[in-house]
């Protein structure tokens, strides 16, 4: 028997407008939407005075499955990303072992299949020796190839040029990137092993990883892509000069080159360090408040095309080191839409535009199969806030399995309410429903 949900009066962000309408929801997928809908034996949720938007998607996450799951893992940090209304997420192979075969890769969906709360995809993972097994890679049902052109963990930096070139003229889909130049980042950290010895101030981090450590890389990697027609993703784009890679002369659709801009990198800045430390540690660094209100204004501008998280958390206790022993990264997938709805409420940017960089545009850049929008005939991802329920970041409402989070002591204005996947109200108001689990994501590739 089908199983009909009947979300009322709310405002739906959607597609560049906001309106009131209705939703009819048809067991996983989007069956009508209008105005006075009705149904004899849908469960009907008043959302009078709420945003209705649809789930966010994001692209680039770090839940530390299998081998580092002392850390976090897919349960736990899907669980809080739902909590947040990120519905759909795609995870990064830097595990233990690191995904780099077809059966490693396999492993993690298999986890996934049994554990995660929200939608999934995973990236295959590139080495300096492993492309015969990328080019085995599922267009289908695989998001993407990620390189790590700088510092990772294992076998995943790939510096030889030969294998650079290879990747980026064999593979022929996505293939996403963190850019940071090694060399540059070895002698920045030597200079500053000379002057400080062990006890190096967090503030110089983005002096280490300085903005030349990111656009030698950057801008190197966007020159290969060009010369191969690659379709290159470019990551966490954490400096202004970096904006200048990129163009907003053409729809997202017939982009070769895209990139993607991370909460960190526009919401902190260098003067952060002073009272935050190794909890805004990240890489690519936190840079000046220059450069996160540059990334700012072209991901308004288009030539940033999605909003991400980089999630990556670390326990406390390896945050709380010395800078040359802290752990870069830290949780952000349940404190990320409500994030950028505080700089809506700020006057930054508007709904629809956060929809926009959150929802659309990723289910653009990735192809996904029908999600990412609120459509007739589309999987019913959906998110509910609150914009009246303010509420404060605290160590006892932090999901994460790390257990802190860098927005700590801070109030937000609007709060998520619930969250649907694929039909299912898996979040309402704090409380789970995990009777149903999330599913892998489809693309839909020509």
């Amino acid at each position: 028997m089908a199983k009909y949900t009947l979300i009322k009066n709310a405002q739906v962000v959607n597609e560049g407008t906001l309106w009131a309408q209705d939703i009819l929801i048809k067991d996983d997928k989007i069956e009508k939407i209008g105005m006075n809908l009705s149904h004899d034996t849908a469960t009907v949720v008043d959302a009078d005075g709420k945003y209705l938007l649809p789930g966010v998607i994001d692209d680039q996450v770090h839940f530390r499955e299998p081998g580092l799951t002392h850390k976090a893992n897919i349960y736990t940090e899907s669980r809080a990303a739902v909590a947040g209304g990120i519905t759909s997420f795609m995870e990064m192979p830097n595990t233990v072992p690191n995904a780099l075969t077809q059966e490693l890769l396999q492993d993690k969906y298999d986890i996934a299949a049994k554990s995660s709360l929200g939608n999934y995809s995973f990236f295959m993972g590139a080495s300096n020796d492993n492309i015969e097994e990328v080019l085995k890679t599922n267009h289908r049902d695989v998001c993407g190839v990620k390189v790590f052109m700088g510092s990772s963990t294992g076998n995943m930096l790939v510096d030889n040029e030969k294998t650079l070139s290879e990747l980026f003229s064999k593979v022929d889909m996505l293939i996403a990137a963190h850019c940071e130049d090694e060399e540059t980042i070895r002698n920045n950290t030597a200079l500053y092993k000379e002057k400080y010895g062990e006890d190096i101030p967090f503030n110089a981090h983005p002096l280490i990883r300085s903005e030349d450590a990111c656009y030698i890389s950057s801008s190197r990697a966007v020159e290969l892509a060009k010369k191969n027609g690659t379709r290159f993703h470019v990551l966490h784009i954490s400096t202004a000069k970096e904006t200048e890679l990129f163009d907003n002369s053409i729809p997202l659709e017939q982009k070769k080159i895209t990139s993607e801009a991370c909460i960190h990198h526009m919401w902190f800045s260098e003067e952060d360090y002073q009272t935050k430390g190794a909890f805004i540690k990240w890489n690519p660094a936190v840079k000046t408040a220059y450069d996160r209100d540059v990334i700012f204004q072209a991901m308004l501008d288009d030539k940033i095309d999605v909003i991400a998280t980089d999630h990556a958390p670390h326990t406390l206790d390896e945050k709380n080191n010395k800078y040359l022993n802290a752990p870069s990264g830290g949780p952000l997938v349940q404190h990320a839409l409500p994030a950028m709805l505080e700089h809506y409420e700020n006057g930054k940017i508007s709904l629809p535009k956060i929809v926009e960089k959150m929802c659309h545009k990723p289910a653009i850049l990735f192809e996904i199969e029908k999600r990412g929008f609120i459509r007739e005939g589309y999987y019913a991802d959906l998110v509910l806030v609150d914009p009246k329920k303010s509420w404060i970041v605290e160590k006892a409402n932090v999901l994460s399995k790390c257990g802190w989070s860098p927005f700590e002591g801070y109030q937000f204005k609007n709060s998520i309410d619930k969250t649907w996947v694929s039909g299912h109200l898996a979040y309402d108001q704090g409380a789970f429903d995990e009777s149903q689990l999330g599913s892998r994501l489809l693309f839909d590739r020509k």
